[in-house]
């Protein structure tokens, strides 16, 4: 089968090779894909460039999330078939014609539901959903902001807090990014290139701050945020996109502009800062990423999660891919097929 190769690590146009690889096993438990589009995720990025500790070594195939036809099941495996169109998150091995993953993980989908909108679903509204439903648990008038509006994540994160009836704040790099998130029903929308969102945030809440941040950006936004929120304010990092520009003094800075929090300079002011990393929730609570799943095809099913396609790219264009997201050219999932 062939698959885009993780061959070195740095830029785009030079990471990558189309090879020919054996075809992967599966095992009790797991089923076998054949891929028909797979998508980008940020991770992808740090992971090319070295920066994901745990991405395998290189040579490598990279990959979170896949969309096709279920070609192979393993034992054990009885809510599906061979056949199945199927939506599914990997642990890596997702650059390829066919890839293996836990059943846990695999969601049967419509039809009408095309591959390239399928891998939207996946990774980026699963983070989405655990991070708003289930860390967070928003409610009916929260007020809450999202950093990098326009990405995958953000653009679920944005959907679902408007289902919620939360009042919504959102940042985007450029006017285009802007109108984006207007069209998306995000009622303060901040350019970060002109605008300071701490600053135009305090000032739209009278100084009473945010109640939910979810950040992907990480270094001085961490630190922007934790001052932001209000008591009983909660700060969720999934992403750390600041760093993967920087030389290694940039970086080191970069690092350092998170801050360092004790304990009890959260506790006086009742905040909180929540980590999520899906790879540790699916090696190690399967049944969260499986509830999430269908969770997220029930609320596409019924209008809630609209995902929006960036640009779809060809497996011969995976450089090309890459560098899109990586620049932030794209607003909602970059996908590749083959």
């Amino acid at each position: 089968m062939k698959a885009a190769v993780l061959i070195k690590n740095g830029s785009a146009f030079k990471a990558f090779e189309l090879r020919d690889v054996q075809m992967p096993s599966f095992k009790q438990g797991q089923v076998l894909i054949k891929v028909a589009a797979f998508g980008l995720n940020f991770a992808d990025v740090m992971a090319r460039k070295g920066m994901y500790k745990e991405a395998p070594p290189l040579p490598s195939i990279l990959g979170y999330d896949v969309a096709g036809t279920i070609e192979e099941i393993g034992e054990g495996v009885e809510h599906l078939k061979k056949g199945d169109r199927v939506t599914a998150m990997t642990r890596f091995g997702g650059y390829a014609e066919y890839a293996v993953t836990n059943a846990s993980a695999v969601a049967v989908i419509p039809d009408e539901l095309d591959a390239a909108t399928a891998t939207a679903l996946t990774t980026q509204y699963c983070t989405a959903l655990y991070a708003a439903s289930e860390m967070v648990n928003l409610h009916k008038g929260d007020t809450v902001l999202i950093q990098s509006g326009a990405g995958g994540v953000g653009t679920a994160l944005i959907q679902y807090a408007k289902h919620m009836q939360c009042k919504i704040f959102a940042t985007a790099g450029s006017e285009t990014k802007i109108n984006y998130l207007k069209n998306l029903g995000v009622q303060h929308p901040i350019n970060y290139n002109r605008q300071d969102f701490e600053m135009v945030a305090k000032k739209i809440t009278n100084q009473k701050g945010i109640d939910v941040i979810f950040d992907a950006v990480g270094g001085k936004s961490v630190k922007k945020g934790i001052r932001l929120l209000a008591p009983g304010g909660r700060l969720v990092c999934y992403g750390a996109s600041a760093l993967t520009s920087k030389n290694l003094f940039g970086k080191i800075k970069t690092a350092l502009d998170f801050g360092f929090y004790h304990p009890a300079m959260l506790m006086m002011p009742s905040k909180s800062i929540i980590g999520i990393n899906m790879l540790q929730i699916a090696d190690h609570q399967p049944q969260v990423i499986e509830r999430n799943l269908a969770a997220v095809m029930k609320l596409y099913s019924t209008g809630v999660f609209v995902p929006e396609i960036a640009k779809v790219f060809f497996a011969t264009a995976i450089d090309e891919a890459h560098d899109y997201l990586e620049n932030r050219k794209s607003i909602g999932k970059v996908v590749v097929q083959w």
